[in-house]
């Protein structure tokens, strides 16, 4: 797993943005695969999820995931709930220590952050989607909600799909340029005429540097070009694959 310093230097707070390694999956899914929605196994994931939650220092039941929709919903978390039961939304926020909060993600960003002084948590999911539909922010407005200060908070963006790997279409830049002229850098023309590559963590640390937050913390990983260590929606796509695994990014308090 990966962590970072800007939140390992912060206390009672335990998080990690885990590799594809370390599971018990086989298959498209080797190894560490912990999403529910994809096909693999659902013992071989639960397993996998309950060696992450050992790795976060919590009970299995006590690492929760959304069912996630590339939404700006971000929920209040007082107490975990069960497999079965998850919300639709893409981020989430508690003051209540030993829950994990995790994202998943296969390409996008996940995002997670913290208070110290507060004692208050977050994690998103951020793709390009929920970036531009202002998950990121929504995450910071339920933190402070909670007694969390923009400017304390530490934010650390996990591994996702880097600049050279990302290709979008022609309809992509002018909606985000429409928003913010200051997004024009986290696009280059690509090879194809009329597209493009997009620097969606970039575009991350930008909106979170916008709201306020000082201290961003960036990994530098490809999850396409690294195969190995991170599950990719886009390369199962480029080779036909007809599922793929989902990594898992989580934070905690500490009790």
């Amino acid at each position: 797993m990966i962590t970072f310093g800007a939140l390992n230097d912060l206390s009672g707070i335990r998080h990690a943005f885990f590799t594809r390694e370390g599971g018990v999956s086989t298959g498209l899914y080797a190894s560490l695969n912990c999403g529910l929605g994809s096909g693999d196994d659902p013992a071989a994931v639960a397993e996998n999820r309950a060696r992450a939650a050992g790795r976060m220092g919590v009970e299995p039941d006590r690492l929760i995931t959304c069912y996630q929709i590339h939404s700006p919903t971000c929920l209040l978390v007082e107490k975990p709930w069960g497999p079965d039961e998850r919300p639709q939304a893409d981020a989430m926020v508690t003051r209540t220590p030993g829950v994990a909060l995790g994202i998943l993600t296969a390409d996008c960003a996940p995002v997670l952050f913290a208070d110290e002084h507060a004692r208050v948590v977050g994690a998103a999911h951020a793709g390009w989607k929920g970036a531009k539909g202002g998950v990121l922010e929504a995450t910071l407005a339920r933190m402070v909600e909670l007694g969390a200060k923009v400017e304390r908070i530490v934010a650390a963006i996990g591994p996702c799909i880097a600049m050279r790997s990302y290709e979008v279409g022609p309809e992509f830049p002018a909606p985000f340029l429409a928003e913010d002229d200051g997004t024009r850098d986290f696009f280059a023309p690509a090879r194809r005429e009329g597209h493009f590559m997009f620097d969606l963590a970039g575009y991350v640390g930008h909106r979170l540097a916008k709201a306020g937050v000082e201290v961003v913390a960036r990994c530098p990983n490809d999850t396409l070009a690294e195969d190995t260590r991170f599950f990719s929606y886009r390369r199962s796509c480029l080779r036909g694959e007809t599922d793929y695994g989902r990594g898992l990014s989580a934070i905690a308090l500490q009790p």
